[in-house]
């Protein structure tokens, strides 16, 4: 080691940024920032922030997401633990982002991280940012992706990967509970699916597949009227990670 000689590397940054997803009025939406400072100063961001020198990865992304959203990461989707903001988030890494000219300001290096989470309230700016929104994300793509809004740094590829992370993780695992209260419908979890996918599902065969996969759903003895209509049955999210069979995308 005395002939290490870190001078001899340039140095850059690290930073986190977080794709937060929550479905609000029965559509997909992304958390966006704007920015008050120099990049990119007035337009919108994911939000996020560097890491500091005495922190990991995932504790600077948890500090972050509290700070943005005053959301605390959980352990498994649709589980609460003691002592937590009852407006939990599942948080798992996306991917590194580290292309020599996505900053102007020097050498950055962007851990991603997906957050999904369910109906959240209207969020607040933090940090460097003036302003904050829910954005539907099929507002953000467009019809064409190139119609979007365009966002600062690499951060509409970075939302498009978050994006597509989701839809396809719903199909062959139960992360589709992350965006629902701790008992939900098999109604209200259709409207998720819905939402992520940007598809319309039958009613009755969702319900037939949802119910019949084993280790997904667990009745939780009680019934809601919040949807109006006959009492509809609560469900909690069952033991499984992993779903088997699979709920399949329907082709666009």
């Amino acid at each position: 080691m005395s002939r290490y000689d870190p001078s001899a590397f340039p140095p850059f940054a690290v930073t986190v940024d977080l794709v937060v997803l929550t479905v609000r009025d029965h559509e997909l939406c992304a958390l966006l920032v704007k920015r008050g400072e120099a990049p990119f100063q007035g337009y919108w961001a994911l939000p996020g922030g560097f890491v500091r020198p005495d922190e990991g990865l995932a504790e600077a992304a948890s500090r972050e997401l509290a700070e943005e959203t005053g959301l605390r990461a959980q352990s498994a989707p649709g589980q609460v633990l003691a002592g937590q903001n009852p407006f939990g988030a599942h948080l798992e890494q996306l991917a590194t982002y580290g292309h020599p000219q996505r900053d102007p300001r020097m050498r950055v290096v962007s851990v991603a991280y997906l957050v999904l989470a369910p109906d959240l309230p209207s969020p607040r700016a933090g940090g460097d940012a003036s302003s904050a929104r829910w954005a539907p994300v099929s507002e953000l793509f467009g019809v064409d992706r190139n119609d979007g809004e365009l966002l600062a740094f690499d951060h509409g590829q970075i939302l498009a990967d978050g994006v597509e992370r989701a839809r396809s993780k719903i199909e062959y695992s139960s992360l589709a509970t992350a965006f629902c209260p701790p008992e939900f419908t098999v109604g209200e979890l259709r409207r998720v699916y819905e939402a992520v996918w940007g598809v319309v599902l039958d009613p009755r065969n969702f319900h037939r597949k949802v119910t019949g996969t084993p280790g997904f759903l667990l009745p939780s003895g009680d019934t809601t009227t919040r949807q109006g209509g006959r009492p509809a049955q609560l469900f909690t999210a069952g033991g499984a990670t992993v779903l088997n069979p699979p709920m399949l995308r329907p082709e666009a």
